[in-house]
C-alpha cells in the first residue's frame, strides 16, 4: 500500500469507488471465520438439513474459514446491492392462475450484473494499491451472510438471512478477498426482538427454531435445488409458487425502511410478474431458455420448471387448466408426466396416465386411486 494513503484513507476511498459502482452497502472485516458461523454450519450438515445441496458438505472446512479459502487474504470487502421491490412481493399469491417468482428472480442474473461490478472495483484495487485480489458471488464456498454480519452491513435474522436496518431483508452479497490490511468493521447487533413474523408465515415450518433452517422444507431449496419429485407433503403449501419464496423476507418489519431497487436491470420483466400458468405449461426447451434468457431461473431446466408450474396448476383450483394438465401426460420428461397426474387428481380430473411404464407416474397415479 502506498504510504500515502492512510488507513482512514484506504477505506474512504475504496468505498466510494464501490459506490461508483453501483454497490450500495460496503463494509470490511477480516479474513478470519465469522463468530460460531462453523460451529453451526457443522450443525446444519450434520443434520441433514441441507438436503441434496451435497456442494455444502464437500467444501464445509473452506466455506468455514476464509483463511482455508485463500491463506493469503488479510481483509474481506464485504459488497451489498439493494433489489427491493417496488411492490408487495406477496400480492400474488392471491392470483391462482399466475405463478409467482422469487423477487430476486423476476429481472436479470444477479451474478453477472454483480460480477461486472466486482471485476471493475477489484482491477482498480489491484492496480491503485498493488494488492491481490479474488471476487466472489454467491459462486465459491464463502459464507456471505455471516461474513456481512461480522462486518457491520447486518445481522442473520431468525430466517437465517441478512437483515440491514436500511435496507430490510433485499440485499443481494458479494465480497471482495485481498491481500491489503484494512482495518475491519464492528459487526452488527441483533435487532429481530421479540419478533417471529418470518418463523410464523413460513408456509411448511421450516424452521426448528429461531436462527436455524431446515432446507428440505424450505419451498426456495424445493422448486430450486431439489432435482426429483417433490414430496407430496409440501405440494399443497407450494401454492402458486413456481420459483423461490419471499414469505419471510417480505413480512420482516426492518423493511418498512427498504426503498426500491435503483439497478434497472433488477427491475421486474413484465412477462415474468404475470406469467399465466397456462402459457408456462407450453413452454419447450427453446422456449424455456428465449424467456429465462437472462433470468437466473433458466439454470434449473424446463422440466424442473414445468414440474413446478404443474404443482401451482393443482393448487390453482381452476378446472379449465386441466386441459394443460392432460397434455402434459405425453411429455418426454417422466417428471413433468408425473406431476401432470397429481395436478390432474387434485383439480378432480384424474386421467389414467395409459400404462406409463416409469414407476414415479404410476405411483402418483395409484395415490390419486387411494383419495
Amino acid at each position: 500500500m502506498p504510504s500515502s494513503t492512510s488507513k482512514d484513507g484506504l477505506r474512504a476511498a475504496i468505498e466510494l469507488r464501490a459506490r461508483a459502482e453501483g454497490f450500495d452497502a460496503v463494509r470490511f472485516s477480516r479474513a478470519g471465520a465469522p463468530p460460531r458461523s462453523g460451529e453451526r454450519l457443522e450443525q446444519f450438515l450434520a443434520e441433514g438439513r441441507h438436503g441434496a445441496m451435497d456442494w455444502m458438505e464437500r467444501n464445509a472446512a473452506r466455506r468455514a474459514d476464509p483463511q482455508e479459502l485463500w491463506p493469503e487474504a488479510r481483509s474481506i470487502i464485504v459488497l451489498g446491492v439493494n433489489y427491493a421491490p417496488a411492490q408487495d412481493p406477496l400480492a400474488s399469491l392471491a392470483r391462482r392462475d399466475r405463478g409467482t417468482i422469487s423477487v430476486y428472480a423476476l429481472g436479470d442474473d444477479y451474478h453477472e450484473v454483480i460480477k461486472k461490478k466486482l471485476k471493475s472495483l477489484a482491477g482498480h484495487i489491484a492496480e491503485a494499491y498493488g494488492a491481490d485480489v479474488k471476487v466472489f458471488v454467491d459462486t465459491a464456498p464463502v459464507m456471505e451472510k455471516p461474513l456481512a454480519h461480522a462486518a457491520g452491513m447486518g445481522w442473520q435474522g431468525k430466517h437465517t438471512n441478512l437483515v440491514s436496518r436500511e435496507f430490510g431483508s433485499w440485499l443481494f452479497l458479494a465480497s471482495i478477498f485481498t491481500t491489503l490490511e484494512i482495518d475491519p468493521d464492528a459487526a452488527e447487533e441483533d435487532h429481530c426482538g421479540h419478533c417471529r413474523r418470518c418463523l410464523d408465515v413460513c408456509p411448511t415450518n421450516a424452521f426448528p427454531a429461531p436462527y436455524e433452517l431446515d432446507a428440505r422444507r424450505c419451498i426456495s431449496y424445493l422448486t430450486i435445488e431439489h432435482k426429483g419429485h417433490i414430496p407430496r407433503e409440501f405440494r399443497e403449501a407450494i401454492g402458486n409458487r413456481i420459483y423461490g419464496c419471499d414469505d419471510c423476507l417480505a413480512v420482516c418489519p426492518w423493511n418498512k425502511f427498504a426503498q426500491a431497487a435503483h439497478e434497472q436491470q433488477f427491475h421486474p420483466r413484465e412477462e415474468l410478474m404475470h406469467a399465466r400458468l397456462g402459457e408456462l405449461t407450453r413452454l419447450d426447451d427453446q422456449g424455456f431458455r428465449a424467456l429465462f434468457r437472462k433470468s437466473p431461473v433458466k439454470r434449473i431446466g424446463r422440466d424442473r420448471f414445468v414440474r413446478n408450474v404443474l404443482i401451482a396448476i393443482g393448487n390453482s383450483g381452476d378446472r379449465t387448466l386441466a386441459a394443460e394438465a392432460e397434455r402434459l401426460l405425453a411429455d418426454p420428461s417422466p417428471l413433468v408426466r408425473a406431476m401432470a397426474v397429481w395436478a390432474l387428481g387434485r383439480l378432480g380430473a384424474g386421467t389414467s396416465p395409459h400404462d406409463d411404464e416409469d414407476p414415479d407416474v404410476r405411483a402418483e397415479w395409484a395415490a390419486i386411486q387411494r383419495t
